[in-house]
């Protein structure tokens, strides 16, 4: 099969352009397909930039305003519907903490309280303790502002952190209630 080819000409003489019009401009192709002369006014011209408001970068490290925000927002039930199921997927437990499925899988490997159990597939199986484990170290690593190597050491040296912490939370709860309690009255 031979090959076709096809020439197209643009001739454009001086009397058919304006002078002030001269710029060259490449043809559009629905021009070129339907082979009509261009009408140079229906082709756009450059406008000037609009500045607008600088796109917000999704990746980094997060801002320390915006992790303080994002603490109040996670949404972990309490203990009797917590131990009502005897695992969680990773998708539940990142949707009960509004984070990323990395985030959880790297916080599985730099602290050793955190051992999910997994099936055959290798999907993890995160049991209620775990999530009581991870929610300590989400109140250790957002709330109270530790690097990492402060959360583990001070995991190791405070053997008796998690139960400090469900004291703290209960009181949290109670203080919660009583503001509530004489906002009412």
């Amino acid at each position: 099969m031979k090959a076709k080819q096809t020439a197209f000409d643009f001739d454009f003489s001086e009397e058919q352009i304006n002078p002030a019009e001269k710029k060259l401009t490449p043809p559009s192709i629905n021009n070129i397909i339907q082979e009509e002369p261009i009408d140079i006014d229906l082709i756009a011209k450059p406008t000037s930039k609009v500045q607008s408001e600088p796109r917000k970068s999704v990746r980094g490290r997060m801002k320390l305003s915006d992790m303080a925000a994002g603490v109040e927002l996670i949404d972990i039930p309490d203990d009797e519907a917590l131990f009502s199921r005897r695992y969680y997927s990773i998708g539940a437990v990142t949707e009960m903490f509004k984070v990323n499925h990395s985030l959880i899988r790297f916080w599985e490997n730099e602290f050793d309280i955190l051992k999910p159990k997994k099936n055959g597939k290798g999907d993890r199986l995160f049991r209620p303790e775990d999530i009581k484990n991870l929610k300590l170290i989400y109140s250790l690593l957002r709330e109270r502002k530790f690097t990492i190597e402060g959360a583990k050491e001070f995991l190791k040296k405070n053997k008796n952190a998690d139960k400090k912490f469900e004291s703290i939370e209960a009181l949290k709860n109670l203080k919660s209630f009583l503001h509530e309690l004489k906002s009412g009255l």
